[in-house]
Order: C-alpha cells, then sequence, then structure tokens
C-alpha cells in the first residue's frame, strides 16, 4: 500500500448520504416552563428541549448555531446487540455507523472555534467510533479517550470479565483553540496534607527535591547541599541533579521549605508545599465513581425523581464533570440523545444555556418532568446540595415542523397544507440561507442575507403590475429574492428582483416528507464499490483505492 493513501473506515452504504431538509422549530407554549420569579441575576431562560428526529432536529439547528457550540454531549445507543432488533450483527453495525456519522457531521459545524465533544461509548464499538471520529474532525484533534468506571462492585455473572468502565471519547474543533479548565481539589486530594511538625503555615505535603537532568546535562544543578542537623553534606545521585540553582535552594532554607524527615536526619532532602498555595488539578484520563459517580448512582437519583426510573442514565457528577472540563458559565451545551435529560438539568443547575434533543416518549415522562423539578427548586439529588441550588430560568419546549412540501392526490408534490403565511416564509427562509426576520414596515421583506438582499414569500399569482410595484419599492440599491406559486411576464425586466416558482424552487433541495432517520435497515443500499477500489469487510480499516 502506498504511505501517502489515507486509511478509512468502511462499512454498507456509507456512500448514502440523506439530503436533509433544514425543518422550522414550532414552539409549544404549553410545555415550555419558566419559573415564576428570578432566584438570581443568572437565571437563564431561553434553553430549548426539542422534540423530534435527532438527525433533523441538528439541522435545523444548524443555521442559528452554527460554530456557537462549547460542548457537545452525546450518549448514544451503544449498539450492543439490543440497540436494534431483528437485524444481523454486521448489518446493525453499518447502521450503527452512518447514524453516527451523520450526526457527528452536523455536530462538528454546530461547535465554535474553542469547543469540544464527549461522547459516551463501550468497548463494543469505541474503537470504530474512533477512527469514524478521526475522519470527521480530523486526527490531530483527538483529545483524549477517558475510562469512566461505572461500576462499584463486579458483576460476578460476566461470562468472560465484568465490564467496569466506559469510554468518554474527547474531540476538539480545534484542538489549537481549545483549553480544558482544571477541576477544583476534592478530599481525596486533600487528604495528601499533613503537618507533622506543627507548621504555623498550615498543612503541606513534600515533593522530591531532585530533578529529571543529568550533571553532564546541567552542571550548575550539581552541587553539595548541607544537613542543619548532621551536619554531613549530601549529593543528588550521580545520574542526576538537584531541582533547584543554589540560589533558589538558599531561599528555600530561609523560608524553611526543606523537610530533612521526621527526625530531621534524612540523607536526601524534600520540599514543603502548602495546601492553602495548592492549584487546582489537571483532568486525567481515569475517572472513578467517587469522583464522577456510577450508574448506581444515577439510578438512585432517577429513583427520586420518577415512578419508573429511565434504563440507561448517566450520573449528574459524571456530566457535571464534563461541562466543568468544556465550558465556561452562560456557554451553550448540547445534547442530542437527551435521554432522561441529565445534561440539561445539570447545565441548568450550573448555569449553562443548554439544547436538548430527544424522540422518545420518555422527552415528556421523564425530562419535563425533571426540569420542572429543577426549576422550582424542588430536585434534591444529584450535584444539587453540593452547588446550593434553588431553582430559578426556564426553557422552550420546540416540535419540528412537518415536512414542507407533501404529494396531493395526484402524486404531485405542493406545499404542505398545514403550512400557513408565516411558516412558509420562515421554512423558505431557512432553505434559502436567509436570516427570517419580517418587516412591519415593508411587507415584501420576510428575511434578509445581507442589508441590501432581502427575500418575499406569497403563495399569491403575481402579475406584472404586482411585480413592477415591488422592483419600485425595492429599488435599485437592494436585491429581492421573490417566491411565488406563478407569476405573469419577463423576469428578467426587473433587474432588481429574482423571481422564482415554489415548489418547483426547492423540489430537488431535499428529502421531502422524510421523518425518521432512524436508518431502518431497509432504506439502506448495499453501495457498489468504486472503480479500483476493494469493498473492505464491514467496520474493517483499510486502503480505499490499492496500489
Amino acid at each position: 500500500m502506498n504511505r501517502n493513501q489515507k486509511l478509512e473506515l468502511t462499512w454498507i452504504g456509507k456512500e448514502n448520504r440523506p439530503k436533509l431538509e433544514p425543518r422550522i422549530l414550532l414552539e409549544d407554549p404549553e410545555k415550555s416552563y419558566h419559573a415564576q420569579h428570578r432566584v438570581t441575576e443568572h437565571d437563564l431562560f431561553d434553553n430549548r428541549l426539542i422534540f423530534g428526529d435527532n438527525l433533523l432536529a441538528l439541522k435545523a439547528l444548524e443555521q442559528e448555531f452554527a460554530g456557537k457550540v462549547t460542548c457537545v454531549f452525546i450518549d448514544p445507543p451503544y449498539n450492543t446487540g439490543s440497540a436494534f432488533t431483528h437485524y444481523d450483527d454486521g448489518v446493525e453495525h453499518s447502521i450503527w455507523l452512518s447514524l453516527m456519522r451523520d450526526r457527528l457531521e452536523i455536530i462538528r459545524r454546530l461547535l465554535s472555534d474553542d469547543g469540544s465533544l464527549w461522547i459516551t461509548i463501550d468497548d463494543n464499538e469505541v474503537y470504530y467510533l474512533k477512527v469514524l471520529c478521526d475522519e470527521v474532525f480530523g486526527r490531530a484533534n483527538f483529545v483524549s479517550s477517558i475510562a469512566w468506571m461505572k461500576r462499584v462492585s463486579p458483576a460476578n455473572d460476566a461470562k468472560y470479565f465484568s465490564s467496569d468502565h466506559d469510554f468518554v471519547l474527547v474531540y476538539a474543533r480545534n484542538k489549537s483553540s481549545w483549553s480544558p479548565n482544571r477541576l477544583p481539589r476534592g478530599d481525596q486530594q486533600n487528604s495528601y496534607y499533613r503537618n507533622p511538625d506543627n507548621d504555623s503555615r498550615g498543612a503541606w505535603n513534600s515533593v522530591t527535591y531532585t530533578g529529571n537532568k543529568t550533571r553532564a546535562e546541567r552542571p550548575n544543578l550539581y552541587y553539595g547541599i548541607r544537613n542543619p542537623v548532621t551536619g554531613e553534606e549530601v549529593f543528588p545521585p550521580e545520574t542526576l541533579t538537584w531541582r533547584y540553582g543554589k540560589e533558589t535552594h538558599e531561599k528555600n532554607e530561609r523560608e524553611s521549605l526543606i523537610y530533612w524527615g521526621k527526625d530531621g536526619r534524612s540523607r536526601v532532602p524534600r520540599l514543603k508545599m502548602f495546601l492553602k498555595d495548592a492549584e487546582s488539578i489537571v483532568p486525567r484520563s481515569v475517572w472513578l465513581g467517587s469522583e464522577a459517580g456510577s450508574t448506581q448512582a444515577s439510578m438512585v437519583e432517577q429513583k427520586t425523581l420518577f415512578p419508573t426510573p429511565f434504563a440507561t442514565p448517566k450520573p449528574e457528577l459524571l456530566l457535571q464533570r464534563i461541562i466543568h472540563i468544556a465550558s465556561q458559565p452562560s456557554d451553550i451545551v448540547l445534547d442530542s440523545f437527551a435521554g432522561s435529560g441529565t445534561s440539561g438539568a445539570v447545565a441548568h443547575k450550573m448555569g449553562r444555556r443548554w439544547i436538548m434533543v430527544e424522540l422518545g416518549e420518555h422527552c415528556h415522562t421523564h425530562i419535563i418532568p425533571r426540569l420542572k423539578k429543577v426549576i422550582d427548586g424542588e430536585d434534591p439529588g444529584g450535584i444539587t446540595e453540593a452547588l446550593n441550588w434553588k431553582g430559578g430560568g426556564g426553557f422552550r419546549y420546540h416540535s419540528l415542523a412537518p415536512s414542507l412540501l407533501e404529494k396531493d392526490k395526484w402524486h404531485n408534490w405542493v406545499i404542505n397544507k398545514e403550512y400557513k403565511a408565516e411558516m412558509l416564509a420562515e421554512a423558505l427562509c431557512k432553505l434559502e440561507g436567509f436570516q427570517y426576520a419580517p418587516s412591519d414596515a415593508a411587507y415584501w421583506q420576510h428575511g434578509h442575507s445581507t442589508e441590501r438582499d432581502f427575500i418575499y414569500v406569497t403563495t399569491a399569482n403575481l402579475s406584472d403590475d404586482q411585480l413592477q410595484q415591488l422592483s419600485d419599492e425595492v429599488g435599485a440599491d437592494r436585491t429581492l429574492l421573490v417566491l411565488c406559486t406563478a407569476f405573469r411576464g419577463k423576469p428578467d425586466r426587473y433587474p432588481n428582483l429574482t423571481i422564482n416558482k415554489i415548489p418547483k424552487q426547492v423540489l430537488a433541495r431535499c428529502e421531502w416528507g422524510h421523518d425518521d432517520y432512524s436508518l431502518q435497515v431497509e432504506n439502506l443500499p448495499k453501495a457498489p464499490p468504486k472503480p479500483g477500489q476493494t469493498s473492505l469487510d464491514l467496520g474493517d480499516i483499510g486502503a480505499g483505492n490499492r496500489p
């Protein structure tokens, strides 16, 4: 194989990419919820809960939120054999990879330049997912593979090994622009600090006084240090040096930072480090259940919230740690596999804005009741006590609008009858890349792409006189895209107007009337190999065109 060839993951149907319709979102005020009054000046109300297919929902968010999301957390189906039923393992694997690829590509566009993606996954798909994320995000933007210890005790009924951990894959949108927040010190880290000599400066720990340079590399760091009790002059090992030069060492002595052991007779000095000066800690790649929660803890949390707990929840501590590392207050946190709503509940308590997407009915049976408790200050579990959460804020509930086009009884594509004038204008603005912003002053200004470029949407049949009036009102310094069902006259008569018929103008743009992108196997064709390309076994890593 040529060394310059790109390695890639291949699977059945990889080339089958959906032509997504950018749906508009419809708010349901009856399901939206806000606190009755402000609790603090930092309360956030413009959070979003979206009910619908998560691929269509991500596409619906793209125009408004591209480049604005700081942290994306997703807990997708693990594809353990129960995520999809009635399919053999090979085909199921392909469905899962396609499902993930299509979503990851939009997520990448939603992330800000300093944003990051966090994916929980088990070892059934983690290695394939890693290569897939390398392909979508670029291998250089891989940050870490974290082992989260999800179990507090072994599964003694396991056939081979007790599965005690899941993975958390971390990718940056642009690794050179991303910097993780450090973690606060906890009781475990502070427990290493003692005060055996009753130092007035408080608890301390000691660290080695030797450095990692050799005597040949740094001869100035190789010198004798006198033990004040024994009077003996000690030197570092022949292959090492002291960590500090003589001047710094003398300063350490004056400040009583040198520790010679309990009786003062040690042959190797150590340096005192005080708890009061200790910094926050860098995140590590192994997260214990005591630090980041466990599945057992998450089930306890669920039982305090719901009569029927969610089957596979993540603990609030896990989400708190991720959101703390990846974002700042008021940043946007997105979860497109919301489940029981843990990510939104935690983000809300932490003062982050959030967007969640969920298609299952637990959006209504679990997520909404849970968020209401959070907002009302009636959620006693999780991180509530640690953050002293008292409630406040709110969210808006949205559903995906139906498809813009539908087939009539003669199987012709027509504008969906559910679309009122405002919905139609907003949908076509989104489809054409315009910002929907209807003007109170000019009836023909439904949206704009620049300060001088506008769009007008109407179901009317426009006459030549009406078009001339539009052209006159728009003027020579502005342009207008006119979308109408029909018009009379010659459109090239009006240099400042572009006139197109709907639905003809948009027919080829999208897959209309497609509401389910869970990628059922019957919709997944087997893609033939390209000329000169060997089709690899499902999920194998291999070269595209072989030499």
